[in-house]
C-alpha cells in the first residue's frame, strides 16, 4: 500500500490521487448509465408488453441488437463509427471534444443503452409476472394505459424484479473497465498506468481490485436493504 502515498512521476501529485481521480470516473459513469439504462430499459420493457403493433416489434429489435452485440464490439461502434456516419459539422464536433469528454461521452451512451436492451426484458417479465385482473381492473376504474403502467403496474413489477435489477447495477460498475479501450482513465486504466510507471503490479492492480469489491458490497447491502422494505407478500417471495 506504500505505493499509493509515492510522488508520481510528473511531481504534481501522489498515486492516490490518480486511485481517486479513476474511481471518480467510474462512479461518474456507472451512475450516468445506470440512470439511462432504467430510464431507456423501463420504456422499452412497457411497449414490449403491448398486444400487438409496430412498437413492440420495435422492441424486439432493440433488444437482441443490443443483447447480441458484444459490449466491446459497440464501444467501438459509438466511439470511433458514428462519428463518421453523423453529417461531417457533428461528426467533427464529436471528435474535438476535449478529453476526457471525448471518451466519457461516448462510454456513457454505449453502457446506458447496452444495460438498458437487459433491464427492458427483466420489466417486461416484471409486467408479464403480475395478474391479469391488475391491468382488468384498472381498465374498469377507467385508467389509461399511461395511469395503468404508471401508478398500478410498473410499481408493482419494481418490487418483483429488484433482485435481478441489483444484479445489473453492480455489473454495471464492473462494465466501466471497457471504457479503457477507448482511452477514459478510469479505475481500471488508472491501475494499468500506474503498473506501467512503477512495475508493481501486485499493488497496482490489488488496490483496484479491493476497490471493485467494495463498490460492490456497499451496492449490494444498499439494494438488499431496499428489496427486503420493497417486497410484495403473496407475489415476491420472502418475508412479509
Amino acid at each position: 500500500m506504500s505505493l499509493l502515498f509515492e510522488a508520481t512521476p510528473d511531481g504534481a501529485g501522489r498515486y492516490l490521487d490518480w486511485i481517486i481521480s479513476g474511481l471518480a470516473w467510474t462512479l461518474c459513469l456507472a451512475l450516468g448509465a445506470w440512470t439511462i439504462a432504467l430510464v431507456v430499459g423501463t420504456l422499452v420493457g412497457v411497449i414490449r408488453t403491448f398486444p400487438d403493433g409496430i412498437l413492440p416489434r420495435i422492441g424486439r429489435v432493440y433488444v437482441e441488437t443490443f443483447r447480441n452485440i458484444p459490449l466491446l464490439v459497440q464501444m467501438f461502434f459509438w466511439y470511433f463509427v458514428l462519428p463518421e456516419l453523423l453529417p461531417a459539422r457533428i461528426g467533427m464536433a464529436i471528435k474535438q471534444m476535449d478529453p476526457p469528454w471525448g471518451s466519457f461521452v461516448p462510454a456513457l451512451i454505449c453502457l446506458g443503452l447496452f444495460t438498458a436492451a437487459r433491464i427492458a426484458e427483466q420489466v417486461r417479465a416484471g409486467l408479464q409476472a403480475l395478474p391479469k385482473g391488475q391491468a382488468q381492473a384498472a381498465n374498469a376504474l377507467g385508467f389509461d394505459a399511461s395511469g395503468m403502467y404508471r401508478l398500478i403496474l410498473l410499481p408493482q413489477a419494481f418490487r418483483i424484479i429488484l433482485p435481478t435489477l441489483t444484479n445489473e447495477f453492480m455489473t454495471i460498475f464492473k462494465n466501466t473497465s471497457v471504457a479503457l479501450t477507448i482511452g477514459l482513465v478510469e479505475l481500471t486504466a488508472t491501475a494499468r498506468e500506474i503498473n506501467e510507471n512503477t512495475f508493481r503490479t501486485f499493488e497496482a492492480f490489488g488496490v483496484v481490485t479491493i476497490i471493485y469489491l467494495l463498490i460492490a458490497l456497499i451496492a449490494w447491502q444498499v439494494m438488499h436493504r431496499i428489496e427486503q422494505a420493497a417486497r410484495l407478500p403473496g407475489i415476491a417471495s420472502g418475508k412479509a
